[in-house]
This record gives C-alpha cells, structure tokens and sequence, in this order.
C-alpha cells in the first residue's frame, strides 16, 4: 500500500461526513443513490438551495433511503463541519463558495469552474473571471491518479470530456495520431442539460428526434478537452466536436476519430496495455461493440477501436453513463482516491443492463 493511502486511513477511522451541495439535481440525485451505498462515506448534509426545506423524495422519488430527510440550506457554516464536500452546482456557483470553505474539508467539484488552466478559454465559452484551476479528476489518464490522491481540491471532468479523452488518450500519448485533426461526433441523454425546465427537452420535443446542439466547435467541453489531452501528447491537440441530443435520459456515445499511419494491431496493443490495470474501461473483444443500456447506473467505460483502412484513420467508439463516470461516479472515485480509499469502494463498473 502507497503511504499516502495509508496515512490518508489513518486519517479517517469513522465513517466520514460528506455534504452535497447541489442535492436537488440530476447529479446530486445520483451522488445520494451512490453514498448511501458506499461504506466510508456518510450523507450528512445535503444542501439545495432554491429547494431548501423540501423533502428530499419529493424530488428524487426513488431515494426511499432519505425519507422524511429534507435539503437544507447552502451554508459555508454546514459544509465546514464536513470532512469532504461534492459541489454538483450549475457552472459559476462553486467559485463563488470555495473561499468561506476550510482547506482541511476536502473538496470534488462537479462543475466546470476550476477545470481549464486557460483563461482565455474560460472567458471564451464560459464568460466571466476564470476562478482558478484544481488537479483535474480523471484518474485514467497518464500521470492524474497521483496528483488526485495527493489533492485537496479536484475538478471533476464533464461528461463529453471523459469520453473522448477516454476514447484516444492511448493514441495521442502514443504520437500514432494527428493531434490537430480528431474528429468527434458524440450523443448524450437528456440529464446531461441539467434538471431545469426547456422546452427544447420535453419529452414532446425530444422523443423520436435527435438533433445537433452548440454545433460549429462551440461547445464548452471543447478546451477542457484539448487541455487534457495536450498535458499528454506534449503538444498541440485540435478537436472538431460536434455534440448529438439523443432521445433517452441518461448516456453517451462517442465516436472519435484521427489519422493514423498505424496498423490496427499496433493501436490494439497501445489501448490493452493503457487499460489493462483499470478497474472501470473496458477494451471490448473485437466484434463487440459498446452500448449505452449496459452502463446505466454504473461508472464503467466501454470501449471499441478499429482502423477505417480506406481513409486511414482510427475510429474508436465509447459510451459512458452521463450521470455515472461522466458526473457522480467519477466523482466518488475521485474521492475515493483522495481519501485513501479503494479506488472502486461503492461503485460497479456492471450497469443494470436492458
């Protein structure tokens, strides 16, 4: 066992008491699935500020395990009496929190505020001060897992973001790929949107269509992207994202692809050999291919690779839950590994299935 996790054990004999702030989304919702599940983290303070005083079932119905439990307000004064705290808040909210929070609470924040290192990418698809940049919490990656378990502050990736970096991580850190020419088209579930009321995600509107949104390479997950993927490759890395509104609650489909002079055997073993140890990817057996169904409710990873002989390019698809390793259980892994914890204490990466 690495020091740091035994010292991080140590540290933590009783259960510890987490706070959700941000309770009463999609989200938050899954978070308090999660928690009441997992051994070491206790669900003590679960905040919702415009939701404050409701019952927490009156909104997340199927959480029979919080009956008669209410949210409560946002307070830096609660979330302070926490030994580690989720922020599942809308982009912006959690900067405006962090200062009144002491440095000993430990923090995962599900939001997009202390994701990018650029501030001019913030600026750009955000609007408004960069807030900063934490250790970026997508364990994964080369080089990340470390940086997490020794953090205090971890920015949770965005949903897109896991999955495309997921999908060519291996190549680009390899060089067998064009950095500057990956391709993206990639579909997601409703709860991706958040919980707010659109018309545009009805079910009237959203069922039996699917339609393209932030089309044109503006779409915010498209730096943090590239961000994640330069900290690897050593040096510039372009992606053309076009992302999909799928007609179904919860999931993504990714399909990546990049030029690649590689043979699909090559790429094969660069993916088995950065995957093998990992307890949540899934490097799919060659005919099979991944389906969003079979990861509902988990954070698993599946993955499929093949070469497009015919253009040259690697083709690699992947699906995620949206709201599993694209939000909650990443998050929870994360804390995990913050914690000294097993990395997969209270998480599957099996779905529920069909």
């Amino acid at each position: 066992m690495h020091r740091f996790a035994y010292l991080c054990i140590r540290s933590y004999p009783r259960p510890m008491r987490v706070g959700i702030v941000g309770a009463s989304g999609y989200a938050g919702g899954e978070l308090l699935r999660l928690l009441s599940n997992h051994p070491k983290f206790e669900p003590s303070y679960i905040a919702a500020g415009s939701n404050a005083g409701e019952a927490i079932t009156s909104i997340h119905a199927h959480l029979t395990d919080y009956s008669g439990q209410t949210f409560s307000k946002t307070s830096p004064d609660e979330i302070n009496k926490c030994d580690l705290v989720f922020l599942a808040l809308p982009h912006g909210d959690s900067a405006a929190l962090v200062n009144g929070i002491d440095e000993r609470v430990k923090v995962v924040d599900l939001g997009a505020d202390f994701r990018l290192m650029s501030r001019t990418s913030w600026e750009k698809y955000y609007g408004g001060s960069h807030a900063g940049t934490w250790v970026y919490g997508l364990p994964e990656l080369p080089g990340q897992r470390i940086k997490i378990q020794s953090a205090s502050r971890v920015a949770n990736p965005g949903c897109y973001a896991t999955s495309i970096a997921l999908a060519v991580a291996p190549a680009v850190k390899a060089g067998v790929v064009e950095a500057t020419d990956i391709v993206v088209v990639a579909a997601s579930g409703t709860t991706g949107a958040g919980r707010s009321g659109k018309v545009n995600l009805s079910a009237s509107e959203v069922m039996n269509s699917l339609t393209s949104y932030k089309f044109g390479g503006v779409h915010q997950h498209t730096p943090e992207i590239e961000e994640s993927l330069s900290a690897i490759s050593g040096g510039e890395v372009k992606i053309l994202f076009t992302p999909i509104l799928a007609p179904m609650p919860r999931g993504i489909l990714a399909t990546v692809t990049a030029k690649s002079s590689a043979s699909e055997g090559k790429l094969r073993e660069l993916y088995e050999s950065a995957y093998k140890d990992e307890k949540f990817v899934k490097l799919l057996t060659k005919g099979s291919l991944p389906e969003t169904s079979s990861l509902i409710g988990s954070n698993g990873v599946q993955l499929q690779i093949a070469l497009d002989s015919h253009t040259s390019r690697l083709v690699a698809s992947v699906a995620i839950d949206n709201l599993g390793k694209g939000a909650a259980g990443q998050a929870i892994q994360n804390a995990n590994l913050m914690t000294g914890q097993e990395e997969d204490l209270g998480l599957s990466a099996m779905g529920i299935g069909q």
